[in-house]
């Protein structure tokens, strides 16, 4: 007799999945509500361990609940599951088709646990469920973006699972079944055990999704201005510092923009703060689709602005700034504000982040002397 009793095995990863779930809900209530698919996992887990109590007691309630039902809460936990991950990388989720499917196996299962009993049959249908979905759920996490440890988790314990699920119902077809999902065949405790720390891997790696996600979005504020979305002063100063050390090193150029929204305080006693924070966002989204990749554009203060271009020249410099001018000079429906810029490059060794900010800043005001609305460089 084997020692490994599978119904112990079952009601323990309920047990997991149900703690596991009220972590995730702890963490939706507590996280920032951008980060999406925490409800549905944590739903999804408690799907789980209804299901696996449902199917622990079987013998002790009708098997309409312990095998049928069982195996419906199994299903709609592992779509939940594909769900909640669409949710949280901005996938718009395809209900219906999946849904769909899942009723129609639902309904094979119905009919093979009632009209014509087989136990083998219902495995199968599962078992194939189970591997394309946690097949599908493993690539929808490979496309989003590069690999992080959280990534690369889920991943590996998703197409484990899948693995799992195929194996299952290969071998369903070379070695001999037992009635139900209690065989303590070797292979049956093999397959339940897998799968069952599968599941609690599973809700680590989600867990570990939702930690990175959330550090991400801290590095985002701390980095960036939460109205317009442009860089931070701070972060603007030490991206100049690094690049400034890396003309040093390797003799090559930069240059240094400052921006300064001309009469915007007018914008703001006339047409109130609201609409002066709409200038300001517009112009950053002007700006930015006149700069190239590795550019940084950054909020200085206020209304003042500051843009920093790697390996580029004067001249360069100054066409990215009149480009700049220029589409901000243009008509606009509502309120709106032309821009004073001045420009100034990495000219010595000896220049450090306070002689570029000097410059530039000396050519701003020397723009706004000489009427606004230009561009004047030194």
């Amino acid at each position: 007799m084997n020692p490994i009793d599978p119904r112990t095995v079952i009601l323990l990863s309920g047990v997991m999945s149900g703690l596991m779930s009220l972590v995730l809900y702890s963490l939706k209530r507590n996280y920032p509500a951008s980060i999406k698919g925490l409800g549905e996992w944590s739903a999804a887990l408690l799907l789980v361990l209804v299901g696996t109590v449902l199917a622990g007691v079987t013998g002790q309630l009708p098997i309409f609940f312990t095998v049928f039902m069982a195996r419906v809460m199994l299903a709609l936990g592992l779509y939940l599951t594909y769900v909640g991950t669409q949710r949280f990388f901005g996938v718009t989720p395809r209900l219906r088709p999946w849904l769909l499917v899942i009723t129609v196996l639902m309904l094979a299962q119905l009919w093979f646990t009632f009209v014509e009993p087989n136990f083998h049959v219902r495995l199968a249908l599962s078992n194939a469920l189970g591997a394309y979905l946690l097949g599908a759920h493993a690539y929808l996490v490979f496309k989003q973006g590069s690999p992080t440890f959280a990534r690369v988790l889920t991943i590996a314990v998703l197409l484990a699972m899948s693995l799992i699920q195929a194996m299952r119902l290969v071998t369903s077809f070379i070695w001999p079944l037992g009635e139900n999902i209690f065989d303590t065949s070797l292979m049956q405790l093999i397959f339940v055990g897998s799968f069952v720390f599968c599941i609690l891997l599973f809700s680590i790696s989600t867990v570990l999704l939702a930690s990175e996600r959330l550090h991400a979005e801290l590095e985002h504020l701390v980095s960036h201005d939460t109205l317009t979305n442009a860089a931070t002063r701070r972060y603007m100063q030490e991206a100049c510092e690094k690049e400034l050390e890396r003309c040093r090193r390797h003799g090559r150029s930069m240059a240094l923009m400052i921006m300064d929204l001309d009469n915007f305080k007018r914008v703001n006693d006339t047409y109130g703060h609201q609409a002066g924070d709409q200038v300001l966002i517009e112009f950053v989204a002007k700006a930015s689709a006149m700069l190239r990749r590795p550019d940084q554009l950054g909020r200085y203060g206020g209304e003042e602005f500051m843009v920093m271009l790697p390996d580029t020249s004067l001249e360069e410099a100054v066409l990215v700034a009149e480009r700049i001018r220029e589409t901000c000079a243009l008509p606009a429906p509502g309120p709106c504000c032309t821009v004073s810029i001045g420009v100034t490059i990495y000219q010595q060794a000896q220049d450090t982040m306070d002689t570029l900010l000097n410059r530039a800043d000396a050519a701003l005001y020397r723009a706004k002397r000489n009427g606004r609305n230009r561009v004047e460089t030194a």
